[in-house]
């Protein structure tokens, strides 16, 4: 087989890898609120599988240059798109989950934390990284969309305001 001679007609590198890139996104999407930096073990396997797996799928029975360079293009023009589609309040919404109480009044909201897959040691350990020594020192504690863990010290003053934050992608 040629460098340029494609094995599948290029219209299906398209659909192949759509398909894969919205199945991903959405499996991430449910996967949790984690930052790459807080990747376990496992999640590193998990993806270094996922990225064996799903090669062949998107290429098929081509193993053409012309192929794959098709399927960068189009990976990089969809993640182009998405990246303009997240600028949407409506479509941001689908992809970066809500933020979520998961301690307040010096207590840990077990169910929160239960749904959200995070551990008392974890949220512990991010209390200590804000110069608490244990929950009861905590006036209110929120598992952020991009993974991190806010809190607000009990003895904080609690600050009104009426301005009004618009998100924007950062992309």
């Amino acid at each position: 087989m040629s460098l340029f001679q494609l094995g599948v007609p290029a219209w299906e590198f398209v659909v192949r890898c759509v398909t894969v890139d919205v199945v991903l996104l959405a499996a991430l999407r449910i996967f949790g609120k984690r930052e790459v930096g807080q990747f376990t073990l496992y999640d590193l396997v998990l993806i270094l599988l996922v990225a064996n797996a799903v090669q062949p799928a998107m290429t098929g029975p081509d193993s053409s240059l012309l192929g794959g360079l098709i399927i960068i293009g189009v990976l990089v023009l969809l993640n182009y798109g998405i990246a303009q589609l997240d600028r949407n309040r409506l479509f941001h919404r689908l992809l970066v989950p809500s933020p979520r109480v998961i301690a307040r009044d010096g207590q840990f909201v077990t169910d929160a934390l239960r749904h959200e897959g995070v551990d008392e040691d974890d949220c512990q350990m991010a209390l200590r990284e804000h110069g608490l020594e244990d929950v009861s020192e905590v006036k209110l504690a929120v598992l952020e969309p991009d993974g991190t863990i806010s809190v607000v010290p009990k003895g904080s003053k609690t600050v009104r305001t009426r301005r009004r934050i618009v998100r924007y992608a950062h992309h």
